[in-house]
C-alpha cells in the first residue's frame, strides 16, 4: 500500500469525520454518480434518463462503469502491444512474459485439466473472464480507484455470461435432450427421477449464483475492513490508535492484493470447472 492510498483514505475518512454514523463506509466501497477524488472534491457524471416505448431507461454513468471502461481499455492496448511484440520477435520480454505466463496458467492449470478435450474452445473466453476480472480487481486498489466487481449487478452479469457459456457447451457436445438426460444420475429408481430432476435444474442455477456472490463478497469485504480500521482513528477522536491502525490498514491493504488474483483464479477455475462438467456429463 502506497503513500498515496493511505493519503486518500485518510483524507475520505477526515471528510467524514463529522457524520454521526458509518454511512461513509457504504458511500466509498458503493456505486455512485461521481468520481471522488476527495480532498481535491468530486466530478459529477453525466447523467442520462429516457423513456423508450413508456419504459423509462437509464443509462447513466457511474464510477463502477467508468472503471470497467478503463479496464477495457487497458486490456486493449496491452494485448495490442504484446501481440505486436510477438510479431517483432518470438521471444516474449517485459510485459508481454508476464501476459505469455499467465495464459500458459489458465491454459495448462484451468482449462485443460478441468475441461480436458476440448478445450480449446472454451479458452478465450475464460482468457476474457480472467484478465477483466483481475484488471478490476486491481484498479480498486490504486489511489482514487474503484472496485467494479465490488458491484453485484457486474459480477451477476459476470455469473450470466458463464452460465449461458455452459449450458451451449454442454448442449454442443450431447445435443439438447443428451444434456438434460445427463443430469441425471445413472441407476436412480424411477420414482426418484422427477424429484432428481427438478434439484439438477435448481442446481444449474445455484452455480452461477454462487459465482456471482462469492466475488461480489471478496471484493467488498477487503474495502470494508481497511475503512473501518482507519475509521476507528476518527470514531475514537485519538491519536493513539493509528499506529495498530495503520499497520492492521497495511496488512489486509497487501492481503487485497493477493485476493485480486485469487478471485481472479477461483472466478475462471469454477467456470471451466462447471464447463467440464456440463460437457463431459459421462466422466
Amino acid at each position: 500500500m502506497n503513500l498515496d492510498t493511505v493519503k486518500t483514505a485518510v483524507d475520505t475518512l477526515h471528510s467524514a469525520g463529522e457524520k454521526e454514523d458509518t454511512s461513509w463506509i457504504l458511500e466509498h466501497v458503493l456505486d455512485g454518480n461521481y468520481l471522488d477524488f476527495t480532498p481535491f472534491g468530486k466530478i459529477y457524471l453525466p447523467q442520462i434518463h429516457f423513456n423508450l416505448f413508456g419504459i423509462d431507461v437509464d443509462l447513466s454513468l457511474t464510477r463502477h462503469v467508468i472503471f470497467m471502461w478503463l479496464a477495457l481499455v487497458i486490456l486493449v492496448v496491452l494485448f495490442i502491444k504484446v501481440g505486436k511484440s510477438y510479431r517483432n520477435s518470438l521471444v516474449p520480454k517485459g510485459i508481454s512474459n508476464l501476459v505469455e505466463v499467465l495464459i500458459l496458467f489458465v491454459k495448462d492449470e484451468i482449462a485443460k485439466p478441468t475441461i480436458g478435450k476440448g478445450h480449446e474452445k472454451f479458452l478465450p473466453y475464460l482468457l476474457t473472464v480472467f484478465f477483466f476480472i483481475l484488471t478490476c480487481n486491481f484498479l480498486g486498489l490504486v489511489p482514487y480507484g474503484s472496485t467494479a466487481t465490488s458491484n453485484i449487478s457486474v459480477t451477476a452479469t459476470l455469473a450470466i455470461i458463464s452460465f449461458i457459456v455452459i449450458q451451449i457447451g454442454g448442449m454442443m457436445k450431447n445435443g439438447v435432450f443428451g444434456y438434460f438426460k445427463g443430469l441425471i444420475p445413472h441407476g436412480v429408481p424411477a420414482w426418484l427421477i422427477p424429484i432428481m430432476f427438478v434439484v439438477e435444474i435448481l442446481g444449474l442455477f445455484t452455480k452461477p449464483f454462487a459465482l456471482a456472490i462469492r466475488l461480489f463478497a471478496n471484493m467488498t469485504a477487503g474495502h470494508i475492513v481497511i475503512l473501518a480500521l482507519l475509521g476507528l482513528i476518527f470514531i475514537l477522536k485519538t491519536v493513539v490508535v493509528i499506529p495498530v491502525s495503520v499497520a492492521f490498514a497495511l496488512f489486509i491493504y497487501l492481503l487485497e492484493i493477493l485476493v485480486a488474483l485469487i478471485q481472479a483464479y477461483i472466478f475462471t477455475m469454477l467456470s471451466s470447472l462447471f464447463i467440464g462438467m456440463a460437457v463431459h456429463q459421462d466422466h
